[in-house]
């Protein structure tokens, strides 16, 4: 049988990508053989997989530049991957597209007490940043779930925050530096080790743009010293929306903790059963609220946050008494995925951000919605700052389960939209949240943000497919165009 055109010419692109990467790189760093490419066809978000047509692994800012240009000259998509910790489809290649995969940009290459920062490769993993400076008491505050295999470049793309940063901010708000390698192989960088810069704000800019703008090489994060002392409080409730009110009952009493997470039944006894940290397993929620800082102010907070939850009829409260027991109240929040992995064959996390007053209503609704799909929702999330992480229970060997999942997941996220919160708080927009996007922005806030991603590559040729439910292509003068093709995922590739 004849071999359709389509896919004769990427073999052909194939043989000839290959021979060109060779003149600089080993040929084991040139994957292009189907059981090797299957490792690379999905990130995190398992749903969805696609093969890309080759796999190349750089290991330095050099190499990364040749393989842009060569791309750049050929018009060959490029997708840049990290770890894969992605939940957002947000590392998916195409099947015309060259993978370019981080993983040997694993180097820390200075660290400075004095201005306190420190620079490194993008692929270095995000618990190795604090586990290189913990001897001289110092750490990284962007904590994800996944650190242990998470890596800064994919941290910045995304714009990661999780646990610690409702005090301590965003992957933003840590970030001074980024060297960046352009569509067309030039080098760039943004920023540096000082706090702030004169001009546009360009590291905002790139941080969160989804792999879209530039390939990021090197990062410069700021690193801050220990604090003095650390607390967390376990809180129990039989009701979960009023747990979810004295979420907003802390904030506005003025208190910033560290971290502020919540937990619901279900995940309460799935993460117990999993790790035994001794959460009270008669409790519809918990709270985890940690507290840092000087001794003096600690202890002062801890009374404050004690007196809002027994006012609001706490079950219990319990306060970390060492360093021991605290990490022992984080440890199931920590376990929270992958004991949910254990119950079930799939799940979706989800990812969305509301006004913390709207908790109560929010967590309602999802319930009810549960009912509507006959699917088990769980929440495990950073109440802080109102990002949710419900994570949807199914089993896509059950006909129907994945597409009841799915419509129950963009339900929850237009909620969050619906009540004046956004798509997306940490995980991206990536394939997942793709077609929503029209949900929260109109067609011409959606043409502004095209444009900014007209002026680093005017073709569309980094990641493309991601974030944008249209594409568009630059004219002369900047002018949009939408163009008639299709996305490159028209309909998303499932396994």
């Amino acid at each position: 049988m004849k071999m359709p055109a389509a896919e004769q010419e990427i073999l052909n692109q194939r043989d000839v990508l290959i021979k060109e990467f060779c003149d600089f790189l080993p040929r084991e760093r040139v994957i292009a053989d189907t059981p090797s490419l299957q490792a690379y066809d999905c990130d995190a978000l398992t749903a969805y997989r696609q093969m890309p047509m080759i796999v190349v692994l750089p290991d330095d800012v050099t190499e990364v530049s040749k393989i842009m240009a060569i791309c750049h000259r050929r018009n060959i998509k490029v997708v840049a991957r990290g770890a894969g910790t992605s939940v957002s489809g947000g590392a998916l290649p195409l099947e015309d597209c060259v993978l370019l995969a981080m993983a040997r940009f694993n180097k820390i290459l200075d660290i400075d007490y004095d201005n306190r920062c420190l620079t490194t490769q993008s692929g270095v993993t995000n618990l190795a940043l604090t586990e290189a400076v913990a001897p001289d008491g110092f750490y990284y505050a962007p904590d994800p779930s996944s650190q242990i295999a998470c890596t800064i470049g994919g941290n910045v793309s995304e714009n990661s925050g999780v646990v610690h940063c409702l005090k301590y901010g965003m992957t933003t708000n840590n970030l001074l530096g980024l060297e960046l390698v352009m569509v067309d192989g030039s080098i760039v960088r943004f920023g540096g080790k000082h706090m702030d810069a004169e001009g546009y704000d360009l590291l905002g800019l790139l941080t969160g743009s989804e792999g879209l703008l530039g390939v990021i090489t090197e990062v410069t994060v700021r690193i801050l010293p220990v604090p003095e002392t650390a607390r967390a409080l376990l809180i129990a409730f039989n009701d979960i929306e009023v747990a979810g009110q004295v979420v907003g009952d802390i904030i506005a009493d003025g208190i910033i903790p560290a971290g502020l997470e919540m937990m619901d039944k279900f995940i309460i006894k799935a993460t117990e059963d999993f790790c035994h940290a001794g959460y009270p397993l008669d409790a519809e929620a918990l709270l985890i609220v940690e507290l840092d800082g000087p001794v003096v102010e600690v202890d002062y907070l801890v009374d404050r946050v004690v007196t809002l939850a027994n006012s609001a009829g706490a079950n219990s409260v319990q306060v970390s008494s060492s360093e021991q027991e605290r990490m022992t109240f984080w440890l199931g929040r920590k376990s929270a995925f992958p004991a949910v992995g254990r119950l079930s064959p799939d799940y979706f996390c989800m990812d969305g951000t509301i006004p913390r007053h709207q908790l109560p209503h929010v967590l309602k609704r999802m319930a009810e919605m549960s009912l509507q799909y006959q699917l088990r929702v769980t929440n495990v999330f950073h109440a802080g700052d109102g990002n949710l992480h419900p994570l949807i229970m199914y089993d896509a060997n059950q006909p129907g389960e994945l597409q009841r999942a799915e419509d129950f997941g963009a339900d929850i996220l237009k909620l969050c939209v619906e009540v004046g919160g956004v798509l997306t708080g940490e995980h991206g927009v990536g394939v997942e949240k793709r077609d929503l996007m029209t949900v929260m922005f109109d067609q011409s806030d959606l043409d502004q943000q095209m444009r900014v991603k007209c002026a680093f590559d005017p073709e569309g040729r980094l990641n493309p497919g991601k974030v944008f439910p249209m594409l568009h292509r630059c004219a002369e003068l900047g002018q949009m165009h939408i163009h008639n093709g299709e996305l490159p995922f028209p309909d998303l590739p499932r396994f």
